[in-house]
């Protein structure tokens, strides 16, 4: 069992830390409406979701105080959103162009090198607090998650279920495949891991 949750808007998240830092879990109303990102999560304290971001969206993420965004898109991101990250002095990470935007598809979106370095930085505190998101939010922002909950040692069923309620009607059988056959032993866990995450370290080993 994944113990506890964590309630997101009307999204109930399974979580496994109530580990707190400085940055708030979910940002309050003060002036004005904050509006979240399409398909907004909270994966861990510091660990967000969505799909892209737009500049109605800008005030709401200012108050997570980021520093890390992984952009997980064959694309350049939008003039506009880069401009944003670059101001706020996020760093904005895009994983997915070059030699692995060949390997992408509409119904195979993501590569296992892709998950590998996307897995790589969200494990370095560093990063933190640290936004991973994708066009909509849903296949490999998913897929991306779902390979670290395997690493947090949720149980399958546990992973795909959150997969495809952020996935709504649009889950893909590939994916969720993707996740089940995906070697954690791909992946090293550094000694000093965010600890909100509960991970081993050293487990695993050096991709390559």
């Amino acid at each position: 069992r994944n113990p506890g949750t964590t309630r997101v808007g009307a999204v109930s998240e399974p979580r496994h830390s109530t580990h707190k830092g400085s940055t708030p879990l979910i940002p309050t109303m003060r002036a004005g409406i904050l509006v979240p990102p399409q398909n907004f999560g909270l994966v861990e304290d510091g660990l967000y979701r969505s799909g892209q971001p737009t500049e109605l969206s800008y005030p709401f993420l200012e108050q997570l105080q980021l520093r890390t965004i992984l952009h997980l898109s064959a694309d350049e991101p939008p003039a506009e959103f880069a401009s944003w990250a670059s101001e706020q002095r996020i760093q904005l990470v895009r994983l997915g162009a070059g030699a692995d935007a060949n390997m992408l598809s509409p119904w195979k979106p993501v590569s296992e090198e892709v998950v590998v370095e996307g897995l790589r930085r969200v494990l370095d505190p560093s990063s933190y607090p640290l936004l991973v998101m994708c066009n909509l939010g849903r296949h490999r922002t998913g897929t991306l998650i779902g390979c670290l909950r395997k690493l947090q040692c949720w149980s399958l069923t546990s992973v795909l279920e959150e997969y495809r309620r952020h996935a709504c009607a649009k889950s893909r059988h590939l994916n969720e495949q993707f996740i089940e056959l995906f070697d954690i032993d791909l992946v090293r866990v550094p000694e000093h891991s965010p600890p909100q995450l509960h991970l081993q370290a050293e487990r695993g080993k050096p991709a390559g």
